[in-house]
């Protein structure tokens, strides 16, 4: 069996020749401005997918309306340089400092990781702990026992 090469036009690939401009230095093409409010949605959801957290009761004024948000955070940044605040649900009987820990972790490296910058802080407020039997069941009501 032979294999014959198709009929029509052939491309051929050129190399680019020496009278192409180089790309300009980054500096030169424009910034990149990443907002206070993307880095706290960021943090804020980095530290909801930690191992150990359930992220926190939604709620209007203080008042339970149902349903799970990522874990409430601030930060403050300087430069390249992020301080992080997180307030979260808990899992119960998960170690707080093991969760705390994990926190601290996710949370570095995903802002290192979208952002480039550097997390010099991250304080860890537990809000609650959560009962697996409490948390939202298949039909998306909460059961408490």
């Amino acid at each position: 069996m032979s294999l014959a090469a198709p009929a029509g036009p052939t491309v051929r690939l050129v190399p680019p020749t020496s009278s192409t401009s180089p790309i300009p230095h980054a500096s030169e093409r424009g910034t990149t401005l990443v907002t206070d409010r993307v880095l706290t949605r960021v943090v804020g959801r980095a530290a909801g997918e930690a191992a150990g957290t359930t992220g926190r009761d939604r709620s209007v004024l203080g008042v339970r309306v149902g349903g799970r948000v990522d874990a409430r955070a601030r930060v403050v940044v300087d430069g390249d340089r992020v301080i992080a605040r997180v307030s979260t649900s808990v899992e119960y009987p998960v170690p707080v400092r093991q969760v705390a820990r994990r926190i601290r972790e996710a949370v570095s490296a995903r802002v290192h990781e979208m952002t480039g910058m550097t997390v010099d802080r991250v304080d860890v407020e537990i809000a609650a702990f959560d009962r697996p039997e409490e948390l939202v069941t298949a039909s998306g009501r909460r059961r408490i026992l």
